[in-house]
C-alpha cells in the first residue's frame, strides 16, 4: 500500500528560506511556502523546483582586462545577490548563475577598459559604482536584486610593480626635500628676525651672549672671563679645564 502511494504521489520538499515552484502538465501553478507538499499523479505530470531567496554569493576571479593605457591587469571581483522574484527570474531565465557571472564580466571589462592605470589605483571604489549601477539594472530586469558589488584586486605584473615602487620612492624623496628645504628656510628666517632685534637693541644682545657663555659653561668645570660683560664674546675667553 506504501509502495502503491508513492508510486501515485509526486512529493516536494521546500527547505526553510526557500520557495517551490509548480508546474502541473508544463504550466505554471503557483508558488509554496517550506515544508513538505505532495500531490496525486493520476495521469498528470508534476514537476516542481526550489528557489533559494537568501543572499547568495558570487566571485568572478581572474579576469585578465587591458586598462585605457594598455596596462595589463588581473582583477578579482565579488558580488552579493538576492532573488527577489523566482517566478520572474526561472521564467525568464535557464541559468540564473551563468547570468549573472556573464553580466559581471562585461561591466568589469567595461569599467576597467575606460581609465588609466592611474585612475584605476587611485579611485576603485568608481570600478565599484560603475558595475553595480550596469549590473543592478541588468539583474532587476528578471526579478534579483544585487545587494553588493566590489573589486577584490587589482594585480599588477611584476615589471609594473618595479616601476611604480620608483615612481613611489621617488615622490617620497622629492617631498622629504621639500620638508626639508622649508624648515631650513624656516630656520634662516628665524636666525634673519633674531639678528635684526639684537642690531636694534643692545640688551637683547647682552643677554644672548650670557645665555652663549651659560651653555658652554654647563659643559666644562670652571671658565675664567678677563674683561667686563661688554668684551664677554670680542676679548679673549681663557677655560680651563
Amino acid at each position: 500500500m506504501k509502495l502503491l502511494s508513492r508510486n501515485c504521489l509526486h512529493i516536494c520538499q521546500v527547505p526553510a528560506q526557500h520557495v517551490g515552484l509548480v508546474y502541473i502538465n508544463q504550466e505554471f501553478q503557483g508558488q509554496r511556502s517550506p515544508g513538505v507538499h505532495a500531490w496525486w499523479l493520476f495521469g498528470r505530470s508534476f514537476q516542481t523546483e526550489t528557489i533559494d531567496l537568501r543572499l547568495q554569493n558570487m566571485e568572478v576571479s581572474g579576469q585578465d582586462i587591458l586598462s585605457k593605457d594598455k596596462v595589463p591587469l588581473r582583477l578579482n571581483l565579488t558580488a552579493g545577490f538576492r532573488i527577489q522574484d523566482p517566478l520572474r527570474a526561472k521564467n525568464g531565465l535557464s541559468d540564473i548563475s551563468g547570468f549573472l557571472y556573464k553580466e559581471l564580466q562585461f561591466a568589469l571589462r567595461g569599467a576597467v577598459g575606460e581609465r588609466n592605470l592611474d585612475g584605476l589605483l587611485e579611485d576603485k571604489g568608481a570600478i565599484d559604482r560603475s558595475i553595480s549601477e550596469y549590473i543592478r539594472q541588468k539583474a532587476a530586469d528578471y526579478g534579483i536584486e544585487v545587494d553588493s558589488v566590489g573589486v577584490k584586486d587589482i594585480i599588477l605584473p611584476g615589471e609594473i610593480k618595479t616601476i611604480l615602487s620608483k615612481v613611489v620612492e621617488a615622490e617620497k624623496a622629492a617631498q622629504a626635500n621639500v620638508v626639508r628645504r622649508r624648515e631650513e628656510t624656516a630656520a634662516t628666517c628665524s636666525m634673519l628676525n633674531t639678528a635684526k632685534v639684537m642690531e636694534d637693541n643692545p640688551v637683547a644682545l647682552r643677554l644672548k651672549e650670557l645665555e652663549v657663555l651659560e651653555r658652554i659653561a654647563e659643559k666644562i668645570d670652571r671658565i675664567q672671563v678677563n674683561g667686563s660683560l661688554d668684551s664677554i664674546l670680542t676679548d679673549l675667553i681663557r677655560m680651563n679645564p
